[in-house]
């Protein structure tokens, strides 16, 4: 029926998979993307929002790369907060709420408009494998797909099986049903495979919910965007609520233990530890007499609202008993319970850095698949993917980024590097530079490596060239304008900051802390020359000038740490050889397989000792 052979076939249409299939078309790839249902395409299965703490950081680095997800971020959006402003400009986190429909909508609209892309409907049940190398798949109604290569972006439908309370259905998402076959391959083909878990909340009538009892969270009064292109900003947003439980739900929710799968052995797989089940909280943290809750819209047309916080895989009667004694929730009319799912997936250190397995030539794996958690995880990893399988098929470099060049290098060397046991999600904390990766600068770090990779178009290029010189004219007006005292003080005064005798270059004064270029705009000569730059191009130059020995040092670290990058282990050295590392060292290198001397000091359970002998052996 398909005759076509095509470049690279993605399996699976959720955030990763998109991304893989935007990415490989954009190239230049032939692309199939195969779905078990193409009105699910973009699909948000938990929270309707895009971003937050690190997370914020990768969206806007796929968008520096030429990714979608965060102009489809923008399009949907109905409200958007830069979090953690209280903080270092190494932890602003943007993050949008989202119409969740209106979301999958422009991704599909996207995708149907990226030149070289196919579509097809169907469950993939096979990969057709020969000598080791992947050339295509096979479909449920028993269709053969040739592919040069395959992207496997499979979530949570990979023998998923949903849990509330005591009962337990088949399916990949509440509704939908799972896929089957994959992994008892991959499995006989030597892969390792394991189960995870995650959850999600109910849904509710907003129209049943009582607002007046709860604490309004609106949008950031200038709001921002996730993509350095013009996509629209937000005229108007909706709000958020917050609300808390109280011992009440707690003990109601106990009541339900005994029926609980979490707590009756029914599920024994781990669930994401940073986003716990209600019930799970109220165990684990007993002293605690409440828990936050976020009550979100999920459009801007419908009713439905996210009860972010509250998932829970307790049974439905007990759900909603326990809910109804939330202030404002005392007629609460439940759309849907929560529900946790349990499903399979590799554990990554099967993996190159490219997202190609080290058993089957040609084949990438992207998302969840992985053992990580969360929508921008998973995009990330299915840029990557796609991009990397195009390569790969038209015999190109492999494309990789370095712990110090993106939070979506830190996020695929720690998942080759380290595995993981339990669903992944980034924090800004796993980032050791993280000071050079910020939200801010993602389109300066990447946007040009994504333009020689023919990713990124020159209209965004031109963009970040013009935001570099502009912020550097910026910061060189205020490294060479002097500030009497006379113009200062009065400034200084009113942030509490102690007044000079002297004469100070503008930079300098910038530098003060609670000192920011809004305030030196009350300087008029500040106002004029600063007022024709965008708050993009401000931004950049005050974060510049204030944190500048800071980020110096942070690179002269990355020079360091490099240097151990550059040293390269064979990929077929024999560890079983050196009988000076410790047998722990030996296993796990021979199972990672480091490519450098600075990836093999990240594996959990090598010790500097064991990298000296390394270093010894090969010379160094």
């Amino acid at each position: 029926m398909i005759s076509e052979i095509y470049d690279v076939i993605v399996v699976g249409a959720g955030h990763a998979g998109c991304e893989a299939a935007a990415a490989a078309a954009n190239l230049g790839s032939k692309t199939l993307l195969v779905t078990m249902n193409m009105q699910t395409i973009g699909q948000m299965s938990c929270n309707p929002a895009m971003g937050g703490i690190a997370k914020g950081q990768i969206v806007r680095e796929i968008d520096a790369m030429g990714g979608y997800s965060g102009i489809i971020a923008d399009k949907s959006a109905i409200q958007f907060k830069m979090l953690n402003l209280s903080k270092g400009p190494a932890m602003w986190s943007p993050r949008t709420q989202n119409d969740r429909m209106l979301f999958a909508e422009e991704w599909r609209l996207a995708l149907e408009n990226t030149p070289n892309l196919d579509f097809f409907q169907d469950m993939v049940k096979q990969l057709i494998v020969e000598n080791n190398k992947v050339t295509g798949v096979i479909t449920s109604l028993g269709i053969e797909v040739k592919g040069k290569s395959v992207v496997l972006t499979n979530g949570t439908f990979l023998n998923g099986l949903i849990h509330v309370g005591d009962k337990q259905l088949g399916g990949g998402r509440m509704g939908e049903p799972r896929a089957f076959g994959i992994t008892e391959q991959l499995v006989s083909l030597g892969f390792e495979a394991g189960r995870m878990k995650t959850g999600t909340p109910p849904r509710v009538d907003g129209r049943s919910l009582d607002y007046s009892k709860m604490e309004e969270q609106k949008g950031d009064e200038n709001p921002q965007k996730f993509s350095y292109l013009d996509t629209p900003k937000l005229t108007k947003q909706l709000s958020c609520h917050i609300v808390y439980t109280n011992e009440t739900v707690h003990d109601i929710l106990r009541e339900g233990f005994d029926r609980s799968p979490m707590f009756n052995g029914t599920i024994q797989s781990l669930g994401p530890r940073y986003c716990p089940s209600i019930e799970d909280k109220i165990n684990r943290f007993a002293e605690r007499n409440r828990h936050q809750l976020f009550v979100e819209p999920e459009g801007w047309r419908t009713v439905e609202i996210y009860v972010n916080g509250f998932s829970s895989s307790l049974p439905e009667d007990v759900q909603i008993k326990a809910m109804k004694h939330i202030p404002g929730f005392e007629n609460v009319k439940v759309f849907r319970p929560g529900y946790a799912i349990e499903y399979d997936y590799f554990p990554p250190t099967q993996l190159k850095h490219t997202l190609e397995t080290k058993l089957i030539d040609n084949l990438y794996f992207a998302g969840q698949i992985n053992g990580t958690t969360g929508y921008e995880e998973a995009a990330g990893q299915g840029l990557m993917a796609g991009i990397n399988a195009h390569n790969k098929v038209h015999e190109k470099d492999e494309f990789i980024l370095n712990r110090d060049e993106a939070y979506i290098g830190v996020l695929i060397d720690d998942l080759i590097t380290k595995g993981t046991e339990e669903p992944y999600r980034m924090f800004t904390s796993r980032a050791e530079y993280r000071l050079l990766l910020r939200q801010d600068n993602a389109d300066i770090r990447l946007t040009e490596k994504a333009y020689q990779l023919g990713l990124a178009k020159e209209e965004r290029l031109k963009k970040v060239e013009a935001k570099i010189s502009d912020s550097q004219s910026l910061e060189e007006f205020l490294r060479e304008t002097s500030l009497k005292p006379g113009m200062i003080n009065p400034i200084l005064e009113s942030i509490e900051s102690n007044p000079v005798d002297q004469a100070y270059r503008a930079a300098q004064i910038l530098t003060r802390p609670n000192m920011t270029l809004h305030k030196l705009d009350e300087i008029e000569a500040i106002k004029e020359f600063s007022s024709q730059y965008s708050d993009e191009v401000r931004e950049q130059a005050e974060i510049n000038i204030k944190y500048r020995g800071y980020i110096e040092k942070e690179k002269e670290n990355v020079a360091k740490l490099n240097r151990l990058e550059n040293i390269k282990i064979p990929e077929d050295f024999d560890y079983s050889k050196l009988s000076s590392l410790s047998t722990e060292a030996k296993q796990k290198m021979t199972n990672v397989r480091p490519k450098t001397i600075a990836q093999a000091g990240r594996i959990s359970g090598v010790s500097p000792s064991d990298i000296n002998v390394l270093l010894v052996y090969l010379g160094r």
